[in-house]
């Protein structure tokens, strides 16, 4: 183990550790996530799926940080992101139920708040779908974007602050990448079955559920790479 990896463990462990240590914190936290969602949705994100990206970059290249990286902006990013996931999932949560009842399966809403049965999952699954069909391909492509702007600016904070060439990056993504390997295979095989556990949850872990999946998914990514 290196010095970076005791420092980024010593790191992640003052971040959670005094919530797990404190019943009086961690009453905090959810009087503060049930009144406040969208807050604790930045704040998720930006905290988690940042060091979800460190932790793939260790994996991938050897070091926690690289020039140009800019953990600021990205954790900027990833926190007004996390705001719209927070959003897309109270959408697709309620929505797809009563759409599924318009179609004819009856008792889809009842059976998200019911404990877990055969239609609960099959509930959950066809939510699932729904917001990785739907919104998941747009949120990947604009998070490609961004990450390719934030390059781009050399990880300043005047990536926050200067106007993003849409045209430019557009037809510069790898497409090929960004249909066979993030649209084809990720979603169906990675964000369909863990978006189904996420909402067979209490939806007031879900967020923090999803978030920690963007870790998970950063590691994955970062292991697949180096395999290659």
């Amino acid at each position: 183990m290196k010095k970076s990896d005791f420092a980024f463990a010593v790191i992640v462990l003052a971040i959670f550790a005094p919530f797990v240590c404190s019943e009086t914190l961690y009453e905090w936290y959810k009087s503060f996530n049930a009144a406040h969602g969208m807050v604790m949705s930045f704040l998720k994100f930006a905290v988690l799926s940042t060091l979800g990206e460190l932790l793939g970059l260790r994996l991938s290249m050897g070091q926690y940080l690289k020039p140009g990286f800019g953990v600021f902006p990205r954790a900027v990013v990833w926190g007004v992101l996390g705001m719209g996931i927070n959003l897309a999932m109270i959408i697709f949560s309620g929505g797809v139920p009563l759409a599924l009842e318009y179609i004819g399966l009856h008792g889809a809403a009842a059976s998200m708040s019911a404990p877990l049965c055969v239609e609960k999952v099959v509930v959950a699954f066809c939510i699932s779908v729904a917001m990785n069909s739907i919104f998941a391909p747009v949120f990947m492509t604009f998070h490609k974007i961004t990450d390719t702007h934030i390059l781009d600016c050399g990880g300043s904070v005047r990536a926050l602050v200067t106007p993003i060439p849409m045209t430019r990056i557009i037809t510069g993504l790898n497409w090929d990448v960004q249909w066979n390997f993030v649209f084809k295979k990720t979603i169906p095989l990675f964000w369909f079955p863990a978006h189904t556990v996420t909402f067979l949850l209490p939806s007031e872990t879900r967020v923090l559920f999803a978030a920690l999946l963007g870790v998970a998914l950063g590691v994955l990514l970062a292991v697949a790479a180096r395999k290659k």
